[in-house]
């Protein structure tokens, strides 16, 4: 085979080579790169859990308890919220409904007020170490509201009765009422207002049935 002839041979297989060689190695990067950084199949998003509804007692959106004889027996005025002294079990029956302020009074001495004959029921899952449910429990007024409360009780025939008990900010409150005993002609007008409410609120309701 003449020189020429080979030369020509060679000088193609050169340039096929120098042709092929770009794409080899760039194939090669390109796996080296695949395993130096293999990629995780994507997991799927987890559905959002609908977050527990907090219970409305404890939220303070609903009042604990509701002294309803308060306004039948009395005649409120001049309202003052009070935090109110209670063990943990005392905090956990009242979230749980068995607070009764139908009996219950305030009562102011040497500087200090407290509440008595409110019934809070034992806690469900209490031990030996469960409250007693008629206790007296201390009132916590700032200085100035219970000088204000001692001038109106020394006036004749007003005292002291706790309206609600309620939470606020996580802490146990207690609305509490300056209040004068009604008679019993007050009384009979109460109930007579009272029943006049209820009738109106039914005839709204049927109306908005129809």
């Amino acid at each position: 085979m003449p020189e020429q002839e080979v030369g020509k041979r060679v000088y193609l297989g050169q340039f096929c080579i120098s042709l092929l060689l770009p794409s080899f190695e760039s194939e090669r990067s390109f796996m080296a790169r695949s395993l130096s950084n293999p990629t995780t199949p994507t997991s799927a998003p987890k559905t959002a859990t609908k977050a527990k509804d907090r219970d409305p007692v404890a939220a303070g959106q609903r009042d604990a308890s509701f002294n309803r004889s308060a306004s039948f027996n009395y005649f409120l005025s001049d309202h003052v919220e009070a935090g109110v002294a209670l063990r943990g079990t005392e905090v956990k029956s009242i979230r749980e409904g068995k607070a009764n302020l139908k009996d219950a009074y305030g009562l102011l001495k040497d500087g200090e007020a407290f509440l008595l004959n409110a019934h809070i029921g034992p806690f469900s899952h209490g031990n030996a170490m469960n409250h007693e449910s008629l206790r007296t429990r201390k009132l916590l007024l700032h200085k100035k509201e219970l000088e204000q409360l001692q001038v109106a009780t020394r006036q004749k025939g007003y005292t002291l009765i706790p309206v609600k008990l309620y939470f606020k900010n996580g802490r146990v409150k207690c609305q509490l009422a300056l209040a004068k005993g009604k008679q019993d002609w007050d009384k009979r007008a109460t109930e007579r207002n009272r029943e006049a409410d209820k009738e109106a609120k039914a005839a709204v309701a049927r109306s908005q049935r129809r």
